[in-house]
């Protein structure tokens, strides 16, 4: 007797097909509110209990932590330990997770480091300013350092002869001279950015058919989430090792691909069949979040995109079934100011009919839309958290006290070196640093080397030695303690883990202490924020090394939560994507605003219909009640704009909207 399990049970019949169809190409066009975690976590469980592969032979990768997080703790629910030995994670950690392998093949020792964005930054200018005398007020750092990024997200290297897409006019046409130099310098240093993190793998598989053939083989089956959001490179990757077994399969909605600004091609998804020969599509249309009304709108609005696949979204038996399916309301408002105090009020409203305010989100179309309602919120004794915001590993004692860690890890990371040289103060000046700098580059060593020989040959004296040395001796300290090579150094008759040891560096270099003593006001944070730190680095990680990887990996948005309480969410319309709240609000529907100016002169139209799908992802955010407003006039900038309502409010049905205006501003219709 043939018992199916009761997951599979669970599934409805699109999601079903989906998971039996384990061979060749799939590309499941998974709408919003559909179940596509649900399908990818049952899917790996099919293959297993099927015995059609090993779990160490399926690789599924993600875009978010979170995700791959999600992913791993339903499968381990479903096939128990097993699931440990998946291949699941971002594309940086499996590209990482390569790398570490075969580092010789790009030039690169096992233990290199990997810089975050505020490292590139300061790296790149160093190469333009120091190496290549190129005027850094003229030419910005950040665009050469984000221009570099897009060619890395292409797949291209500095010497790749198909490279095409360069703009010439870039830092007069010295682009590919700059980015070669930055990877010069980034090698020199034992490092990588984000973007080597797959170029490199991509390049050793190139290179090297043995490899690729034995990860070709290796992973019998390969799944994707989110596959509207991938790059070329990450297109190129997952083409590669997909090239044995064929057994690929992409989820994802062309509906939702709202990332062309960092990469994303739409392209990739689009063609599927195209690329992959005999490939099976499988669309998932019936939505368990949202009510009649909210799909019916959001799907009339996305049919209006030329560049998509095709599905309609349609409710689950017990939406239908919901008497107290409300329309979308359409409001008109006279100015942004009065918008903001009518969301607001519209929140209280709610909040008396029995609505959590964490069920509440606000979603604007640009950042400084946000101002307006933070100061509303306030006045009105709201709580609310910007979603989005300032992380907690971006925050600055935090990234000093990682600066300390790497230093210990990686000697030659200077960067670090000149991040918390002076902090705490040591007296250093900028004279004793740019003598440091410039004995490190003729005689090719580290800022920390050669810091330590000025300091032997006393070519570094007064007051900045004494500090210099303590500085320098504490490093070696902390690296033997390290190392395992001494564990008495502090005078302890046991043997001091590595989270002690992280808590020796931050008291005994004495920046615990600097903030501790601080009259500033943002000290008595910052010291909650460091021990906050040192609890995490305890309790989560094994080796310090373990916890720096994390961090430098860490893609998700890490606001603190607000504890003890409700909150509305405040945020883009990008951040929201993969969330879902009970009520939405969307401000801003006007010309200029949404769609912005800039997708507004686009004569081929593909701006404005990633702009349409930015709308279509922020109405289907909603589970019960969509609230869309547009203004007469609005403050932009300190600038009046008057702007005429969105041309995506035209684009809803009439029968799935109810339009109410506050004030007598004019009617969209």
């Amino acid at each position: 007797m043939n018992i199916v399990p009761e997951w599979l049970n669970k599934l409805n019949p699109e999601q079903r097909t989906a998971v039996e169809t384990t061979e060749g190409p799939l590309l499941v066009l998974s709408g919003a509110g559909t179940g596509k975690t649900r399908v990818l976590t049952s899917r790996i469980a099919y293959i297993i209990s099927k015995q059609l592969a090993l779990p160490w032979q399926i690789l599924a990768v993600t875009f978010t932590n979170k995700a791959a997080n999600e992913m791993k703790s339903r499968i381990k629910n479903i096939i128990g330990d097993g699931a440990e030995s998946l291949w699941i994670g971002t594309f940086h950690s499996i590209g990482l997770k390569i790398l570490k392998r075969y580092t010789a093949l790009v030039g690169l020792k096992p233990n290199f480091i990997i810089y975050d964005e505020n490292d590139q930054k300061v790296l790149i200018k160093k190469v333009m300013e120091e190496e290549l005398r190129i005027d850094t007020k003229k030419w910005s750092p950040a665009i050469v350092l984000d221009n570099i990024a897009r060619l890395k997200d292409k797949g291209y290297y500095f010497d790749d002869e198909n490279i095409k897409m360069i703009d010439v006019d870039t830092i007069n046409g010295r682009l590919l001279e700059v980015y070669r130099v930055y990877q010069e310098k980034l090698k020199e240093l034992n490092a990588v950015d984000f973007g080597d993190l797959l170029l490199y793998p991509l390049m050793i598989f190139e290179k090297n058919p043995v490899i690729l053939q034995e990860f070709q083989q290796k992973f019998k089956y390969i799944l994707v989430d989110e596959y509207q959001d991938t790059n070329a490179v990450q297109y190129k990757l997952l083409k590669l090792l997909s090239d044995f077994h064929h057994n690929i399969c992409c989820v994802g909605d062309d509906d939702q691909s709202i990332y062309s600004w960092r990469g994303a091609e739409i392209e990739n998804i689009l063609r599927f069949e195209k690329d992959f020969d005999n490939a099976t599509i499988i669309r998932l249309e019936t939505n368990y979040r949202s009510t009649p009304h909210i799909l019916r709108a959001a799907s009339c609005l996305i049919s209006r995109n030329k560049d998509r696949l095709g599905k309609e979204l349609k409710p689950c038996s017990a939406m239908l079934a919901d008497p107290d399916s409300k329309k979308i309301q359409v409001h008109g408002v006279w100015n942004g100011e009065e918008e903001a105090l009518e969301i607001v009020d519209e929140i209280e409203y709610y909040q008396r009919h029995n609505y959590s305010l964490s069920e509440m989100a606000i979603l604007v179309r640009a950042g400084y839309q946000t101002r307006l309602f933070e100061e509303k919120l306030i006045r009105a004794g709201i709580p609310y958290k910007i979603v989005g915001g300032l992380r907690f590993y971006e925050r600055q004692e935090i990234k000093d006290i990682i600066a300390y860690l790497r230093l210990l890890i990686y000697p030659q990371d200077n960067l670090s070196f000149e991040r918390i040289i002076n902090v705490p103060k040591r007296g250093v000046g900028e004279r004793t640093l740019q003598a440091i700098s410039e004995y490190a580059r003729i005689n090719k060593v580290s800022l920390f080397e050669a810091t330590d020989r000025m300091l032997k040959s006393k070519q570094i004296t007064g007051k900045a030695s004494l500090n210099l040395q303590k500085f320098i001796d504490d490093f070696y300290k902390w690296r033997m303690i390290y190392s395992g090579k001494s564990d008495n150094l502090f005078e302890t008759n046991k043997v001091m883990d590595q989270a002690q040891l992280v808590e020796h560096i931050i008291h005994e270099s004495g920046y615990f202490e600097m903030w501790q003593n601080s009259k500033k006001v943002e000290a008595e944070t910052k010291v909650q924020n460091i021990m906050e730190l040192m609890g995490i680095i305890k309790s989560d990680f094994e080796s310090i090394p373990e916890f720096l990887e994390y961090i430098t990996l860490f893609t998700e948005s890490n606001q603190a939560t607000i504890e003890n309480t409700e909150y509305v969410s405040l945020m883009t319309l990008h951040a929201a994507k993969g969330l879902e709240f009970d009520i939405v609000f969307l401000p801003g529907w006007e010309m200029g605003i949404f769609p912005n100016e800039k997708s507004m002169g686009d004569q081929l139209g593909s701006s404005v219909e990633e702009e349409r799908r930015l709308a279509y992802v922020g109405i289907t955010r909603a589970k019960k009640i969509v609230e869309i407003y547009y203004a007469g006039s609005r403050l932009v900038f300190g600038q009046w704009q008057q702007n005429i309502p969105s041309i995506f409010l035209q684009e809803l049905p009439i029968e799935d909207i109810e339009h109410t205006s506050f004030s007598d501003a004019y009617n969209y219709k």
